[in-house]
């Protein structure tokens, strides 16, 4: 009895400890059961979560940058507008001039990336505020856009590799009806993955005295997230099986989370979010920092452009609008603090998701537009709030 209860202790505070990291899942568990009450258990059923997770990869991967921005104490409000103007360069290069999809989708990433650090030229060089550099930047990519559309309107993409990014599936390895073999066996790996990582985690913390979880906390811990992993990829497995935007999307945060834990540009990252001028006092150049986290935005809008275009399987005057926001507000709804120098690129993943299954619940239960806008705000100040009273507790 003492030991269940010194366990369940033990749990409470490791959560009100961790309440920045775990509160967006517990956030997303009660969205769920909520929405999925509502509807009639719609919400929760394989078609929509597929659909749900395919419709937030061009934002999750929006936000993944985003969340390094804010890092840094920056913002980038041309994101949107740049993802827009280069899926209509892409369809433009396909349709107008024939050029291989292959070429095409390396040209069109490489051009983001050199907006990226155009925009990161202008705040790290040039001393422009972020905030005034990318709007101008959202502004351009705007106008660049309805020049490059102004003829059609709307590019329609013929090309089936280039729409099958978006609205294709992995192919199965053994085909059994009803189920989708390869989709389990992703996240059967993924799981072990996870435990190997957290294992080594730990070994490396004991190593040099940190202070680490306790065995009983750990394998909770591996449980529920194992558990999690386990159910999505068991559902996706029951439909069609993981789309091709849901690989992007893993791929993308797997290798910025590697980027933002294991090497050094991911320690220079957030020691210039948490202190700019120590940063620069301790040899880390500022600029250089600035300057690389803008190119991977930039680089960031090309794959979300590209994954948007390929959705609707063309490019429209409307492509961009307002992905910036639903970006910011996922970062934040994912833990980045307002202040800088705290954050996590699979927390974005998480908040977009938040973001994302609160427009599919609103809209499964028929709730208006305008209430649906409202609530997405109060959520993200509810988030905002939460960063700063967190803070100033800490």
């Amino acid at each position: 009895m003492n030991k269940i209860k010194n366990y369940f202790s033990e749990l409470s505070i490791l959560l009100k400890l961790n309440v920045r990291e775990y509160g967006m899942f517990i956030a997303l568990a009660v969205i769920m059961l909520i929405f999925s009450y509502y509807s009639g258990g719609l919400f929760v059923s394989p078609r929509n979560l597929s659909n749900l997770l395919n419709q937030t990869g061009y934002i999750a991967v929006l936000a993944v940058g985003m969340t390094l921005v804010i890092i840094i104490r920056h913002i980038d409000l041309s994101v949107g507008y740049v993802a827009g103007f280069i899926g209509a360069v892409a369809a433009i290069m396909m349709v107008q001039y024939g050029v291989p999809v292959g070429i095409v989708i390396v040209a069109v990433l490489v051009l983001g990336t050199l907006i990226g650090l155009w925009h990161g030229f202008l705040v790290a060089f040039m001393g422009l505020p972020a905030f005034v550099s990318t709007l101008a930047g959202m502004l351009i990519f705007r106008g660049a856009l309805l020049q490059v559309t102004q003829g059609t309107g709307t590019i329609i993409i013929p090309n089936d590799f280039f729409n099958a990014i978006s609205n294709g599936n992995i192919p199965d390895v053994v085909n059994i009806p009803g189920i989708h073999v390869l989709t389990l066996m992703i996240g059967l790996v993924g799981v072990g993955l996870f435990i190997v990582s957290e294992f080594r985690t730990r070994k490396n913390k004991l190593k040099y005295n940190f202070k680490v979880l306790s065995m009983s906390m750990l394998i909770t811990k591996m449980i529920f997230v194992s558990a999690v992993i386990l159910l999505i990829t068991y559902i996706l497995a029951t439909y069609n099986g993981m789309s091709w935007t849901v690989v992007i999307m893993l791929v993308t945060v797997g290798i910025y989370h590697f980027i933002t834990n294991k090497t050094v540009i991911g320690r220079h990252i957030y020691a210039v979010g948490g202190n700019p001028e120590a940063a620069e006092l301790s040899g880390i150049s500022v600029k250089k920092i600035t300057l690389l986290v803008f190119a991977s935005m930039g680089f960031l809008s090309a794959v979300s452009g590209i994954l948007f275009a390929s959705r609707l399987r063309s490019a429209t005057v409307t492509a961009g609008v307002l992905f910036e926001l639903d970006a910011i507000a996922a970062a934040y709804v994912g833990g980045v603090s307002a202040k800088g120098g705290i954050g996590k690129v699979t927390g974005s993943i998480i908040g977009a998701i938040v973001m994302a299954s609160l427009s599919s619940g609103m809209n499964l239960v028929g709730m208006d537009i305008s209430i649906q806008y409202i609530v997405r705000g109060l959520v993200l100040i509810v988030a905002v709030v939460f960063d700063v009273r967190t803070r100033n507790k800490k």
